[in-house]
């Protein structure tokens, strides 16, 4: 069964790093976009950044440029997101998630297919 594994968080101090990963499973195609967003309670899911099929694009949300890093491993069908000079307002889960459909990609939740479970990033002293 197709699903998505994400692998990486935890507690970092103001101004550390952490690397997300996202490992495909089953999926029937080859390639897929990638998007990685986030959500804290009371709000809605916010795209973060996401890289396109054959990589040709990456788009990240204004509020991280700079400071996160998206790419892939296609051997190991796995998409990392690189976050540095992390920032209290970035705590929040984060869920990877997989689109299909084109050859682009985009931060805005409704065009992907597939979800992984999240994982907690917490950004605190």
């Amino acid at each position: 069964q197709a699903r998505l594994v994400e692998s990486g968080g935890g507690l970092v101090q103001p101004g550390g790093s952490l690397r997300l990963s996202c490992v495909a499973h089953e999926l029937r195609e080859p390639y897929f976009a990638i998007g990685w967003f986030r959500q804290t309670p009371g709000k809605e899911r916010e795209g973060v950044s996401c890289i396109s099929r054959t990589d040709s694009m990456i788009i990240h949300a204004d509020s991280v440029k700079g400071r996160f890093t998206i790419s892939r491993d296609f051997a190991k069908r796995t998409v990392y997101l690189q976050m540095d000079n992390l920032k209290p307002e970035d705590t929040a889960v984060y869920y990877c998630a997989a689109f299909l459909g084109a050859p682009d990609c985009y931060l805005r939740d409704a065009y992907y297919d597939y979800w992984g479970q999240g994982t907690q990033v917490t950004v605190s002293s």
